[in-house]
């Protein structure tokens, strides 16, 4: 029998989510994707990570914890008062760079970076700019997304957006996929 599993948070975890639900934004991952970027994470040493909707930094905080000393994360969103949250609780970091920008502006000025661990947690990178995105990723570096089983918070019609996503995603032979029916629903991708 297994007993109860106790899971190791990052030191800020509990101030940005306390901070987050003060704040009513409701759109955070799941701490079971966040221990799974960790380990995944921890896959990639000395890389550069990409991380496309920061929102309060609560996946940022456990990609942090995963990565070790000589690797850098750039973590952008547009919105401000969501992003203060990650920089009053992460800023500190010296391999976080947080970014406050168009997420797809972003990712068209910066096509030319390379990126082993991307991490697509907004609609730039995710349901817009997908083939510029994956462009951006390394041979052998890790693609994640997730919210790809149904949720409470969906706009009318995004079932189909993820569906066609999928779809797209099936066609690629430049990566190698798995689909999680697991937490919010992840995909994890390989660059080929």
């Amino acid at each position: 029998m297994i007993e109860e599993i106790i899971q190791q948070y990052p030191t800020a975890y509990d101030r940005i989510k306390k901070a987050t639900e003060a704040h009513g934004f409701l759109m955070g991952s799941e701490v079971s994707t966040c221990s799974l970027l960790k380990t995944l994470a921890a896959s990639k040493p000395g890389s550069k990570f990409l991380e496309l909707g920061t929102g309060t930094g609560l996946a940022t905080a456990w990609i942090l914890d995963g990565m070790d000393a000589s690797s850098m994360l750039v973590s952008l969103d547009n919105d401000e008062t969501l992003l203060n949250i990650a920089k009053e609780n992460l800023g500190v970091d010296k391999r976080l760079t947080l970014i406050c920008t168009d997420g797809g502006e972003w990712i068209k000025r910066n096509a030319n970076q390379k990126f082993s661990f991307i991490f697509a947690d907004t609609w730039p990178g995710k349901y817009q700019l997908l083939d510029e995105t994956l462009a951006m990723l390394e041979k052998g570096g890790l693609y994640i997304i997730d919210d790809m089983l149904p949720q409470n918070n969906w706009p009318a019609g995004h079932s189909e957006k993820v569906k066609h996503l999928l779809t797209e995603l099936d066609k690629r032979d430049d990566v190698v996929i798995t689909k999680m029916g697991w937490a919010s629903g992840i995909v994890i991708a390989v660059k080929k």
